[in-house]
């Protein structure tokens, strides 16, 4: 936990979703001495909040050739070096009796002008490869397309970046930019967790802050527009698909069903909404309606299949001029050197883009901050596999009484790094969250490696409570762990766990009926009947939250 009233380094990084913890390995493998800061977790924006496809390019291949071709590019890359945050899954697009059979003939012909590889199927073929597939559809398009942790990945570009000497401050929050004249000497900040204020000094500042990057452009009086995108989603309680499932049209709302680790995810709609409300995200009724609806079109196993929860994210839409009407606006990916476009040295802003599409942007970024700083060294991020990505496969199970599902979950999860805590100790064997394999060896080691410190941050780096259960019948006993690893004393362990429990209501409350009422009431009856979470004293913090939820 940071301590000094102030640090230097040579680059600031401010955002820690998918390009800014890329930016941060890019930078730490140069050489260059950098630190990433986080008002939250990482992944905890747009980032961890989109249905996971690794896109082969295909769903941009008729409307944006060069999104296309940056994404099947990617794809490729992401395969090679990030194979722990990768599922092969391939993908189908697939066309209904209401869809216009001959717009395949465009998608072939688009699709191989990007360089992206199709084949054409039968409705059998289609089906022998996907059985839950709508067995209605005239025609089929078998796709690279894959799943894409984004959790897991931000997770490894950070390790590997620390590992080459980069700082990370999660949950601090960037409150101002120091400047003197025309330029931008560092940031001050606050710790959201000690209330502590510092300030870090830096030659160069890059605003990587999403749709959130208009408020850091702002405290540098730049003008900056961004056009927020609300996306909603929802989760299905088990995998239902085992390959990507696209509606083979233009892209539209809920045309997209993909597997996702235990479970299956339906996505999504889009809707344009003011920027001051991009931190009170709500999914609404209709939107649950559309995506169940037309979710069922592509599988309708999924009409009878219990949703777990709904959940929206933002993206940033930037408008390319100072016209603030929304006519000019870029979807692809934005890199503004503000030194050559406002006059102000020492801050870069990158933004737009996609999950598919951050390394590329971190690379882009990196490139110019490198020439900046005089310094030679060419990327490697392309080539460099991330750490849990070297060679897992020849990793063997070494722990006989160590349960097979257990051990492939945790190096399905975390690759060669994994042995850090396959060990033969009782204790670390000990499984904590039964629907996706989390022991108690795992939450330890993302405890004490990967910057965890709350349940949710330990949701992300393991799945713990992303199961079918939702956390209810593991997240108490994973509380008691942040105590045992000397994190917290036994009272905020406790918060902890009412913490976590908020977050996980705020999912549920849109898809309140059927099953998951049920399964809600249940919660409720264990966590306030049996543990009294409700007398637990709560931060002001918790407070606050519980009330926005109310």
């Amino acid at each position: 936990m940071h301590k000094a009233s102030r640090l230097e380094t040579s680059v600031i990084i401010i955002g820690g979703g998918a390009t800014g913890t890329g930016i941060m390995r890019d930078c730490a493998l140069r050489g260059i001495d950098c630190i990433l800061i986080e008002k939250d977790d990482l992944a905890s924006g747009t980032t961890g909040r989109n249905h996971g496809l690794l896109h082969s390019g295909a769903r941009y291949a008729v409307t944006d050739t060069e999104s296309a071709r940056e994404c099947i590019h990617e794809n490729k890359i992401l395969k090679n070096i990030a194979k722990h945050c990768v599922e092969d899954t391939q993908g189908l697009f697939i066309s209904l009796p209401d869809d216009d059979l001959r717009f395949q003939d465009t998608f072939i012909e688009s699709c191989s002008a990007a360089g992206i590889e199709t084949k054409q199927l039968t409705p059998k073929e289609a089906l022998l490869l996907e059985p839950n597939v709508n067995p209605a559809l005239i025609g089929a398009v078998q796709v690279p397309d894959g799943t894409l942790d984004p959790f897991r990945l931000c997770s490894a570009n950070v390790l590997d970046a620390k590992e080459h000497g980069a700082r990370l401050l999660t949950h601090t929050v960037v409150t101002s930019l120091i400047r003197h004249q025309d330029t931008v000497l560092g940031v001050n900040c606050i710790n959201t967790k000690t209330h502590s204020k510092f300030q870090i000094f830096a030659a160069e500042v890059i605003n990587a802050a999403g749709i959130w990057g208009q408020n850091i452009c702002e405290y540098a009086e730049l003008s900056i527009k961004m056009f927020p995108a609300k996306g909603s989603l929802l989760i299905l309680d088990y995998r239902i698909n085992n390959l990507v499932i696209n509606r083979c049209r233009k892209p539209s709302d809920a045309d997209i069903l993909v597997p996702g680790d235990t479970i299956s995810l339906i996505g999504t709609t889009s809707e344009h909404i003011d920027y001051d409300k991009i931190d009170d995200l709500h999914v609404s009724a209709k939107e649950v309606d559309t995506l169940l609806r037309e979710g069922a079109k592509l599988a309708p196993i999924m009409a009878n299949t219990r949703v777990l929860r709904a959940y929206a994210g933002v993206r940033p839409l930037v408008a390319m001029d100072d016209d603030g009407s929304g006519r000019n606006i870029s979807r692809g990916i934005v890199l503004l050197d503000h030194s050559e476009k406002d006059g102000l040295h020492g801050f870069t802003t990158i933004t737009g883009g996609k999950l598919m599409t951050s390394r590329l942007m971190a690379e882009m970024t990196t490139d110019l901050i490198a020439r900046k700083l005089n310094n030679t060294h060419e990327c490697t991020t392309h080539l460099r596999p991330l750490p849990g990505s070297n060679n897992a496969s020849l990793i063997t199970k070494k722990t006989a009484s160590l349960a097979k599902p257990v051990y492939q979950s945790a190096l399905y999860r975390h690759g060669e790094r994994a042995q850090d805590f396959l060990t033969e100790k009782a204790k670390d064997q000990a499984v904590i969250c039964e629907c996706e394999m989390v022991t108690q060896g795992e939450i330890n080691y993302a405890i004490n490696q990967l910057d965890v410190h709350n349940l949710v941050d330990l949701r992300r780096r393991t799945r713990l409570g992303m199961g079918p259960c939702q956390g209810e019948l593991c997240t108490y006993r994973a509380a008691g762990l942040f105590q045992e690893c000397g994190q917290v004393n036994g009272n905020q362990s406790s918060q902890l766990l009412t913490h976590f429990l908020e977050e996980r209501w705020k999912g549920i409350k849109p898809v309140f009926w059927g099953d998951a009422l049920r399964e809600a009431e249940f919660s409720y009856w264990i966590y306030e009947g049996l543990f009294g979470a409700s007398d637990i004293p709560q931060t002001p913090h918790q407070e606050e939250e519980q009330g926005a939820t109310l």
